[in-house]
């Protein structure tokens, strides 16, 4: 299951290894669309790669510290740096293959 992120874990969380953080919204139809996905990834990938949530009305910060402006954003963490973001709903293979990249 995918780690629901708050300012007080997030660092931690992404600081080291490769992170995918899903920035949504309860209200927001295309991250229901976004999120199955980004649940399944949490389980094919457990122990390889990290995959975390940030519901965005409940942790504006980070919303705002990583310029998240619409919904889902996907960021992909590597050792706690930004290398990648994905802004609307994104394929399963597309993703799986940017994690593996960072791998």
């Amino acid at each position: 299951m995918a780690v629901a992120l708050t300012k007080d874990n997030f660092n931690q969380t992404v600081e080291s290894g490769v992170s995918l953080v899903d920035f949504w919204a309860p209200w927001c139809g295309p991250c229901k669309m976004q999120l199955p996905i980004v649940e399944e990834l949490a389980t094919e990938l457990e122990g390889q790669a990290t995959i975390a949530k940030i519901n965005v009305d409940e942790q504006p910060e980070l919303a705002s510290q990583f310029g998240v402006m619409s919904i889902p954003t996907l960021i992909l963490f590597k050792d706690g740096q930004p290398v990648d973001k994905m802004v609307g709903v994104q394929s399963k293979d597309s993703l799986k293959a940017k994690i593996s990249n960072q791998l």
